[in-house]
């Protein structure tokens, strides 16, 4: 969740991991070669190593594409970073009326000036002739390009922004951010070794560092599916609950009855440095999914340096493999009002000494409403506190679980020494306050280990929490030999795991706990940035690292 006032004294650690090989000369001579004997030979020259290749620098590609959009891109000239890298800029229209793709051109990026909608907000369910609806996207008219009748929509829009592999979309102003509207979709989907990156134009220029952060919005699919916390509409569970999205002036609405809407596709994705205060306590991370269903597909997708959130995920039916997220100011993944979550292959790193917690399940307090969070974390290592310092805050552990929610965690390795590893917060009914379910966990905790909470009768103690971990292949007493910070280690490889599957069939089977098997398993490289608490390639390459620009 957001805050505010934040100040940021960032205590960075570096740390070197130095490969050492012992190659020596061959000093014993041959056996004879019929007898010949050759004194003083000539010494083998040394070779020349052969030095690492400098990418050249990007020139500007020559002019901006055509899409199909009515207002098409506008051409905004060149931006040049300090290393003497220069793109071609063309910025989006601010409402993409007709469905596009942005390609892939060397020398080229994409901008946001501001806001961008895809498409626009056709309501609560599709519109038809019989039951036309205002749009609440503000611009949504027949002078930006959309068709309507009598002002009114009787249909979705269904625009669908298509992006390429290795596509850099960036924004050009802190309060910019992509709103893909109910009715609407994305296609962005990259390639391991060509990710589509989000970034800012900070970023872009040259000057992010590894502690930037909060330079632009971030990328927001809303959809349909049910929400809980209605703020626009009438009662849970009826068919006008719908919610705001936080911190937007203008509406950017979800919420709604079809828990299998598909928002599109989001696979092999970089969203870099976002995080904006867009209004009063509120800001954007580098995801924000709201409603949006189980045909939706999240795979392969980085979040780093978010000022708020690594991803938050505002209820709906989310279904989501390989999520890394790196550096998030506040929870590395956060889950709210009545998600159905699953999440596989999950791997946070935050930065020494910064942050919340590293997941954070609630429902607002709202045990009454329903749909009833329910989310599955598997395979999942979260690491917290590098350094010898406490990187918790509100949420006072590394993982809390409160509201109106039901969070099992399985095949699991929590890495945070120096805090709490988990708080349950109970409050509402014993029927209704939150529960947890612990399965092949192995945690690395400080002296306290657990929290518990609440009010009344159905606040949860430290030793309630204790038990829930007693027993089912849990450790809580487990010291972490994870090599090149999340790749397991031996006493990782010693855990029993369980199979996912059995409890959702969503998940892979999997043997073994953690997100990263061992060194032979390297989903995460390639299509990542590396940071310097988090390197995710050893490739001799700098535009490998997140405060570069890819080719």
């Amino acid at each position: 969740m957001a805050k505010i006032n934040r100040i940021h004294n960032i205590l960075m650690a570096g740390c070197a991991c130095a490969a050492l090989a012992a190659c020596g000369a061959d000093d014993i001579a041959s056996p004879g070669t019929g007898g010949d004997v050759i004194i003083n030979p000539t010494p083998t020259p040394t070779p020349t190593p052969t030095p690492t290749p400098t990418p050249a620098a990007v020139t500007p590609a020559a002019g901006c594409p055509t899409i199909a959009d009515p207002k098409g891109l506008t051409d905004g000239g060149t931006i040049s970073s300090s290393n003497g890298d220069a793109w071609r800029v063309c910025t989006l229209p601010s409402i993409i009326a007709r469905s596009i793709t942005l390609p892939k051109i060397a020398g080229l990026v994409y901008q946001m000036q501001g806001r961008v909608d895809v498409g626009c907000d056709s309501g609560f369910a599709a519109p038809t002739t019989s039951a036309p609806v205002t749009s609440s996207t503000v611009g949504c008219t027949t002078a930006n390009g959309f068709t309507l009748t009598g002002g009114q929509l009787t249909a979705d829009t269904n625009v669908t922004l298509t992006i390429e592999p290795g596509v850099i979309v960036y924004g050009g102003t802190g309060t910019s951010w992509l709103a893909v509207n109910r009715g609407n979709k994305i296609n962005a989907v990259g390639t391991a070794t060509a990710p589509i990156v989000f970034t800012s134009r900070d970023n872009i220029n040259g000057n992010s560092t590894e502690n930037s952060m909060g330079q632009w919005g971030g990328v927001v699919l809303m959809g349909r599916a049910r929400v809980t916390d209605c703020n626009s509409g009438g009662s849970v569970g009826a068919d006008t609950c719908e919610r705001q999205t936080e911190g937007s002036a203008d509406p950017a609405v979800y919420g709604g009855r079809d828990d299998a809407y598909n928002a599109g596709t989001m696979k092999y994705v970089q969203i870099r440095y976002s995080g904006y205060v867009l209004g009063s306590n509120s800001e954007l991370q580098a995801l924000t999914t709201e409603g949006t269903g189980s045909a939706t597909t999240l795979d392969y997708i980085q979040s780093f340096n978010s000022s708020d959130d690594g991803a938050e995920f505002f209820g709906g039916t989310v279904r989501m493999k390989h999520y890394i997220a790196t550096g998030a100011d506040d929870d590395s993944l956060d889950a709210d009002v009545g998600i159905q979550g699953r999440f596989q292959y999950v791997l946070i790193v935050q930065r020494p000494g910064q942050g919340d917690a590293l997941m954070e399940i609630d429902s607002n307090g709202l045990e009454s409403d329903t749909p009833r969070q329910n989310t599955i974390v598997a395979n999942f290592t979260a690491i917290q506190s590098q350094v010898s310092s406490n990187n918790e805050a509100n949420d006072q552990a590394s993982i809390l679980n409160r509201g109106n929610s039901d969070l099992s965690l399985v095949n699991g390795i929590v890495v945070s020494p120096n805090n709490e590893c988990v708080r349950l917060h109970g409050t509402g009914t014993a029927a209704t306050r939150a529960t947890l379910t612990a399965r092949s966990v192995l945690m690395q905790c400080n002296a306290t280990k657990y929290i518990g909470s609440g009010s009344g009768a159905t606040a949860y103690t430290a030793a309630d929490v204790a038990a829930i971990f007693s027993g089912n292949n849990n450790n809580d007493a487990y010291t972490a030999s994870l090599s090149a910070v999340f790749i397991n280690g031996a006493a990782e490889t010693a855990a029993t795991a369980i199979d996912a599957k059995t409890l959702d069939s969503f998940f892979d089977t999997t043997t073994y706990v953690g997100a990263v098997k061992d060194a032979n398993d390297t989903w995460y490289a390639g299509w990542t940035c590396n940071s310097a608490y988090a390197p995710f390639d050893s490739t001799s390459n700098g535009r490998r690292a997140c405060t570069s620009i890819p080719l």
